[in-house]
């Protein structure tokens, strides 16, 4: 043990897997994206999905801080599993408080602030577990010091935007992701540790995991107060496919090559590919799923509810643009996932990425349910060439010795 028993820690290991407790803490992770749908959803603008974008970010940054630090030592043990377990309480309130966290309610507490509180109190028991585990390494311990004024310019500037609104408070969010994401990146990867690849790579696979899952809790969510019908079974099926496509396009291969790229790498390599390949670059991949979750939600409510809308009406606008821009984000995200970590440059996923953009204003003019399909055949094909084409590499990476 590498702490006196009133600071009980246990280093990680490279062998080291995730913890149930990391997975009980996903689980309030989860409800902070069901929120930022539900809140896009209830705003499909352009301003919507920008905020929606804000709140992904800072969201997120508040889980990377986590993955980072249970890469140290075991989530659930000692000193770890009492601050995790602390943790959840701010991670949940600033959860709750996700669809008041621009615009305040009447009644009750200022939402805003709420929200700005939560991400103090978490960022904060992040900052001092991290500080007290990396007493016993000089070179860490001023990393932390170093990383610091990030923590700290982010909830200051957050604090501020909770007492501002319109274009000021879009300002500040967007100073203050920056202050978090920019400030990290100017610090450099030098005296950061990562102490098992496997497990930080585990841990990024099932968050992605998460994100699906509530994509697919967003398909079922439309629909539940409507009658079932056939339009909402094939919009159903094709918005599964979606998912199940993009669990394909991660998992069949990505995460593997991912995975053993970080166990090849060492030292500050290791360090800079997991921050880029994983940490920054993760990212879009989970907004990408959250916006495509709200199209996916807005499709089957447009199949759904006849009392407002027909088979004919066409998905459009903001809506349109969260369910392909966001299957194009995501593909986007594995073009620089799979270059920044095993130099492979993904020609196909950046095609039909180019594609769906490209697409929008066409798809725009078809009933909405068209436009899912279109989505779904273009997902499925793209992970069928690419199992096709690079089959050879495929059975290499899924069946060979590593």
């Amino acid at each position: 043990m590498a702490q006196p028993a009133r600071v009980r820690v246990e280093r990680l290991r490279e062998a080291s897997s995730a913890t149930t407790l990391e997975l009980f803490f996903d689980l309030v992770f989860v409800f902070a994206l069901t929120q930022i749908t539900a809140l896009m959803a209830d705003e499909p603008t352009g301003l919507g999905l920008l905020r929606g974008t804000l709140l992904m970010a800072v969201v997120w940054w508040c889980w990377v801080g986590y993955s980072w630090v249970s890469n140290l030592v075991k989530a659930d043990e000692g000193l770890a599993r009492v601050t995790i377990l602390f943790a959840m309480v701010p991670m949940f309130l600033l959860a709750l408080a996700i669809p008041e966290s621009f615009t305040d309610l009447p009644g009750g507490l200022h939402g805003p602030t709420v929200f700005a509180f939560g991400y103090l109190v978490l960022r904060s028991a992040h900052l001092v577990l991290f500080w007290i585990i990396s007493r016993d390494d000089p070179v860490l311990h001023r990393q932390v010091g170093r990383f610091a004024p990030t923590m700290v310019g982010g909830t200051v500037l957050l604090l501020f935007a909770a007492h501002t609104s319109g274009t000021a408070q879009l300002l500040l969010w967007g100073a203050a992701v920056v202050a978090d994401y920019g400030g990290t990146l100017v610090i450099g990867a030098r005296g950061w540790r990562l102490n098992s690849a496997r497990h930080f790579a585990e841990r990024h696979g099932l968050i992605v995991i998460v994100a699906l899952g509530e994509s697919i809790v967003a398909i079922g969510v439309g629909v539940t107060h409507l009658a079932i019908s056939w339009p909402i079974v094939i919009a159903a099926t094709l918005g599964l496919a979606v998912s199940a496509s993009l669990w394909w396009t991660y998992f069949d291969t990505a995460a593997l090559h991912g995975e053993h790229a970080l166990v090849r790498a060492q030292g500050d390599q290791r360090v800079a590919m997991a921050r880029t390949g994983f940490t920054y670059l993760h990212m879009p991949m989970m907004l990408g799923i959250v916006l495509l979750a709200l199209g996916l939600k807005k499709v089957l409510t447009y199949v759904g509810d006849t009392e407002h809308h027909t088979l004919s009406d066409a998905l459009y606008g903001a809506p349109l643009w969260a369910m392909y821009g966001g299957a194009a984000m995501y593909l986007l995200a594995h073009v620089g996932f799979a270059w920044s970590c095993y130099r492979a440059f993904k020609v196909y996923r950046l095609a039909v990425a180019l594609v769906l953009l490209a697409l929008v204003p066409l798809v725009a003019n078809l009933p909405a349910l068209a436009s899912l399909g279109v989505l779904s055949a273009l997902l499925i094909a793209l992970n069928a060439v690419e199992s096709i084409k690079l089959s050879q590499a495929r059975d290499e990476i899924r069946h060979g010795e590593h």
